[in-house]
């Protein structure tokens, strides 16, 4: 069984005991967050919701917050000798996936 839920405005597949990387959310180490479940599939019975699931949700335990690969934005004007270099790295916090309710 597996299920579509939201976080942050993105969307993620979400297995038992998996571990995924969401949006970075006010919570502790620890602490149990439940997310909402766009799609459910269940031994291909496919459940999709009008935008949610009614009465499905996606239980999950944090493990904790980190920050992502740093990425690199570089811009210049050719021939003008304007050049701006500049990176990001996008906070994340990782949770792990404990159940999915119908």
């Amino acid at each position: 069984m597996y299920a579509i839920i939201v976080s942050g405005g993105k969307q993620y597949k979400a297995e038992k005991d998996l571990i995924i990387k969401v949006e970075k959310l006010d919570a502790n180490a620890g602490d149990k967050v439940k997310f909402d479940v766009l799609l459910l599939a269940d031994e291909g019975n496919i459940t999709a919701g009008n935008p949610v699931v009614a009465g499905a949700y996606c239980e999950a335990e944090v493990l904790g917050d980190g920050k992502g690969d740093k990425i690199v934005i570089y811009r210049y004007k050719a021939k003008k000798n304007v050049r701006k270099k500049q990176g990001h790295r996008q906070p994340y916090t990782a949770v792990k996936v404990l159940e999915i309710v119908k």
